[in-house]
């Protein structure tokens, strides 16, 4: 392997890592109840506004990962 194999793979490790660490830290937000610091969002949106984007979520983050 050369250089330039190891620094596009390390390179590509990273990147997919934060992707999925960003994707998973914005559906949790978005399924989090009751906490206060989100409470001014929250109160914008309904319920079922939020469970059905959390799901598009889950489903846009399973696609992207095949």
């Amino acid at each position: 392997m050369n250089m330039n194999m190891l620094v596009n793979m390390f390179t590509k490790l990273v990147a997919r890592r934060a992707m999925n660490w960003g994707i998973n830290k914005g559906i949790n937000s978005m399924g989090r109840k009751g906490d206060p610091a989100d409470a001014a969002g929250r109160n914008q949106r309904s319920n079922q506004q939020t469970k059905n984007l959390a799901k598009r979520m889950k489903m846009l983050n399973r696609m992207t990962r095949r």
